[in-house]
C-alpha cells in the first residue's frame, strides 16, 4: 500500500474530512485511515491507498463531492524496522521514524519488474531502471516482430524482455511516466512484490526558519539524501514568499545539514524621508530596522503554501 497524510486547508473542516473518509469507506474497503497531528499543518488523517491513481481519485472525490480543500503530503511505503531490543516495527510515516541510535536495521519493499520494450530502447531502459537502484537480473530477446519504416522497407525489430527487481519507493512517483516518454509508449511493464530488503534508509528533515516542518519529512536512501535534499530547498525557495525577514531554508539528516537555501528578506526603504542631516541620523534608523528585523524573526511565522507539498510529489528526479 502506499500511505500519505490528507490535512484540511482549514482547522474548522476537520470533522467533515473525517465524515467524508467514513462515507467513502464505506464503498471502498482499499481506503484505510487513522487520525494523525502534525506541527506545520494541524490535525489530519493518515490514509492508505492501493497505489498513487486511487490516491488521486480518493482526494478528487473528495474535494469535488465534499467540497474540501486538501493538503496531501509526499506519498510513501511501508517499511521494516528492527530496533536493538529486537523488537520489529512496521514505519510508514516519517513522523514514526524512531532515532538512528536505536535502529538495529532497516527493510524496504522490493518488486519484481518484467518490461517488454522494442530492442532499440535498451539502453534508456537500462538507463531509468539504474537510475533508481534497480538490480538487473536477466534479458531474453522475444520474436520480432515486422514494421514499417518511413520508405516502406519492411525491417525486424525484435523485442526484448528485461526483468529488474527495484524499490518500491524509487518505482512510486513517476517511473511509469518516464518509462512511456523514453520509449515512445511502445514499453509495458508488469510488477509483483518481491519481499523486503536490508537498505541504509535516512529521515530527511526540511527546517523553515530553523524549525522542522514534519510534514515535508521524507525516508530516503542514504545515497540519494544530499541530492533530493539540494533540489528539494532549491525548489521551495522559488515557492514560499518572502517574509519582512530573512528565511533560512535547511535540509537536515540528522544533526548534519546536507543543504541550505535563503529566502531573502523584503526591504523597506527607511532613508526616503531623510532629506540631508546629519549621517547618525540614518545610522539610527537602519539600526532600528535591523533590531525589527530580528525580532520578527525570532517571533515570526512562515507560511508553507500548498504549492510547497506539491513540489514534493512533482520534484523532478
Amino acid at each position: 500500500m502506499v500511505f500519505a497524510g490528507l490535512y484540511p486547508s482549514d482547522g474548522d473542516d476537520y470533522v467533515s474530512l473525517r465524515s467524508a473518509l467514513q462515507k467513502l469507506q464505506l464503498n471502498d474497503s482499499a481506503l484505510s485511515y487513522e487520525p494523525e497531528n502534525s506541527v506545520a499543518l494541524g490535525f489530519g488523517f493518515r490514509c492508505g491507498f492501493l497505489g498513487l491513481l486511487h490516491m488521486e481519485i480518493v482526494q478528487e472525490r473528495l474535494e469535488r463531492e465534499y467540497g474540501l480543500n486538501l493538503l496531501i503530503t509526499a506519498p510513501s511505503v511501508a517499511y521494516q524496522i528492527i530496533m536493538e531490543n529486537g523488537e520489529e516495527i512496521i514505519v510508514d510515516s516519517p513522523a514514526k521514524f524512531p532515532p538512528t541510535q536505536q535502529i538495529a536495521s532497516m527493510k524496504e519493499p522490493l518488486l519484481s519488474l518484467n518490461i517488454v520494450a522494442p530492442a532499440r530502447f535498451i539502453g534508456t531502459v537500462m538507463e531509468l531502471i539504474t537510475a533508481r537502484r534497480g538490480e538487473f537480473l536477466r534479458m531474453e530477446y522475444l520474436q520480432g516482430v515486422a514494421m514499417q519504416d518511413k520508405e516502406d522497407k519492411s525491417v525486424s525489430d525484435a523485442r526484448v524482455l528485461l526483468e529488474y527487481r527495484a524499490p518500491l519507493s524509487e518505482i512510486l512517483m513517476d517511473f511509469y511516466d518516464q518509462l512511456k516518454s523514453r520509449t515512445q509508449g511502445y514499453a509495458s511493464m508488469d510488477y509483483s512484490f518481491y519481499g523486503y530488503q536490508s537498505s541504509p534508509l535516512v529521515k530527511l528533515e526540511l527546517l523553515v526558519n530553523s524549525q522542522p516542518v514534519d510534514a515535508l519529512s521524507l525516508i530516503i536512501h542514504s545515497d540519494k539524501a544530499q541530492q533530493h535534499g539540494r533540489a528539494l530547498v532549491e525548489k521551495l525557495r522559488t515557492l514560499i514568499p518572502r517574509q519582512m525577514f530573512e528565511v533560512p531554508l535547511q535540509a537536515a539528516v540528522g544533526n548534519r545539514i546536507i543543504a541550505r537555501e535563503t529566502i531573502r528578506a523584503l526591504r523597506k526603504n527607511v532613508l526616503a524621508k531623510c532629506y540631508g542631516g546629519d549621517v547618525t541620523r540614518k545610522r539610527k534608523l537602519l539600526e532600528k530596522q535591523a533590531e525589527g528585523k530580528r525580532r520578527m524573526k525570532r517571533v515570526g511565522n512562515v507560511e508553507i503554501p500548498q504549492e510547497a507539498f506539491l513540489a514534493l510529489l512533482k520534484l523532478d528526479r
